[in-house]
């Protein structure tokens, strides 16, 4: 996830040429949204649960299953109360997973070694306990990171990007999959498909990593991978933008192959392009774009409908100078226009009552505003709130306001039932 000065939050780590057109194949179907669907009890009201640090949940390594199980189901019931309707768990935080997969070893954030087995199944717990409760469950995966250091032998030995020493590079302090390998992001899809077939989970989610943010004085170094398959693009940019809408239309289909049910959404930086850049882009000068900096072409996955819902982070107050709320509200509801996709905002819960914000987010109204603005756009259908760790403590009131002036009772679940394809 992101801050809203386009800086990477610390912790979280959102055209083409022609040659990129046959990704176009992996389509899902358009699906209309339901008029008047942001005032709807259904609408999408969600809550980030960051597992990567151990941000929001577990509290700490090494908690025993018991625990780690009984702090998870605090986290589903307050969003119970907190009168949310979904739950977005990070289940695939550095190329390692939260459930037994038999292509990656067990997260460390569970134990503090990872490849040890935890005891228990956190993702099959957590779908079966949100579904419980009458909440969705949407599991939240990173692509391409492997992991928050650049030393491949601090992994386990059975990891792949040590039996596959040539799938990585080290950029900023981190490791990453190299995102321009086919082998890579079949790989890649391969691991979190796994998660889709085992459980009855809601939606595949993706947060705004793809290629990393950029770093000052560094270069990420794909050139062998460039040289073995960027032949017929005209810059290398629009490469690794192939490569990325590979990655999502590739996704897209196969997820529909293996269970049409499971809905797909990405949740990118806020920021597709500033429009002095791009008449097509916002009216913005965030001076970091999506599709310039992290080559994800997130405008393009909307108009296309490889996804069924974007959540991009919104993640700045109403009348910030370069990126304001407002504006990227607009731009967002005008993108997503006719195309099917269903647009829940990002909010930066986070922010508020942090000394460290600027003056609006100390007001505890600033949240409610902004799902005030959100209410009159009919493309909006919900929001999601960052993070868990806020829902609980509130600092200030804003989401008790939020959930007072927005979020009357009783709450309505999100799975309905016999809810159509389109969820």
């Amino acid at each position: 996830m992101t801050t809203a000065t386009g800086a990477v939050f610390a912790v979280l780590g959102a055209g083409d040429s022609g040659a990129a057109s046959g990704a176009a194949s992996g389509a899902r179907p358009i699906r209309e949204p339901e008029r008047g669907r942001a005032a709807s009890p259904y609408a999408f009201r969600g809550m980030w649960v960051a597992t990567v640090f151990n941000r929001d949940w577990p509290s700490r390594t090494g908690l025993s299953a018991a625990a780690q199980r009984s702090e998870l189901l605090r986290h589903l019931d307050r969003a119970v109360e907190r009168r949310l309707n979904a739950v977005v768990l990070q289940v695939r935080p550095t190329a390692d997973a939260l459930w037994p997969s038999p292509h990656e070893p067990w997260a460390e954030c569970l134990t503090g070694t990872q490849g040890k087995d935890p005891g228990w199944d956190p993702l099959g717990t957590a779908v079966a306990e949100a579904h419980e409760r009458g909440l969705e469950l949407h599991a939240w995966f990173n692509p391409y990171r492997v992991a928050n250091h650049t030393d491949p032998g601090r992994l386990v030995a059975s990891h792949p990007a040590r039996t596959h020493p040539g799938w990585t590079v080290p950029y900023g302090g981190k490791l990453y999959y190299d995102p321009g390998l086919p082998e890579v992001r079949r790989f890649v899809q391969d691991a979190m498909l796994d998660a889709v077939r085992r459980y009855d989970i809601d939606a595949v989610h993706w947060d705004d990593y793809f290629y990393p943010y950029p770093v000052a004085g560094e270069r990420f170094d794909d050139d062998a991978s460039y040289a073995r398959h960027g032949a017929g693009f005209a810059t290398r940019a629009d490469w690794r933008r192939h490569n990325t809408d590979l990655l999502v239309s590739e996704m897209s289909a196969r997820i529909e192959e293996v269970n049409p049910q499971v809905r797909f959404g990405v949740s990118p930086f806020g920021v597709w392009r500033d429009a002095a850049d791009d008449p097509e882009g916002s009216d913005t000068g965030a001076g970091l774009a999506t599709y310039d900096d992290l080559y994800a072409d997130t405008r393009k996955w909307v108009k296309e409908g490889w996804i069924d819902h974007v959540v991009p982070q919104l993640y700045w107050h109403i009348g910030h100078p370069s990126t304001d709320y407002a504006r990227l509200l607009a731009w967002w509801d005008a993108t997503v226009r006719g195309t099917g996709v269903r647009l829940r905002i990002g909010e930066a819960l986070y922010k508020a009552g942090d000394a460290a914000q600027p003056q609006a987010w100390q007001d505890p109204e600033e949240l409610s505003r902004h799902l005030a603005l959100a209410a009159g756009r009919p493309g909006v259908d919900g929001h999601c709130f960052f993070a868990a760790k806020e829902v609980a403590e509130d600092r200030i009131g804003a989401l008790a306001a939020a959930v007072a002036d927005h979020y009357p009772p009783p709450a309505r679940s999100a799975r309905r039932p016999g809810r159509p394809e389109s969820g």
